[in-house]
């Protein structure tokens, strides 16, 4: 995945996904559902930006 494709993906999942959305979804589906994205969202944070210095 180059720079400009994971651009486009988080500038489409920025503009698709509200917060109140995700916080609403969240507390639906339970509290190890949210701990569970949360921890996902910052691996796969944190596996672009080490991607992104090799």
């Amino acid at each position: 995945m180059n720079k400009l494709s994971a651009l486009v993906l988080f500038s489409f999942m920025v503009a698709t996904l509200t917060s109140c959305a995700v916080v609403g979804g969240i507390f639906k589906a339970g509290m190890w559902v949210g701990i569970v994205v949360v921890v996902v969202i910052i691996a796969l944070i944190l596996w672009l930006v080490g991607r992104g210095r090799l």
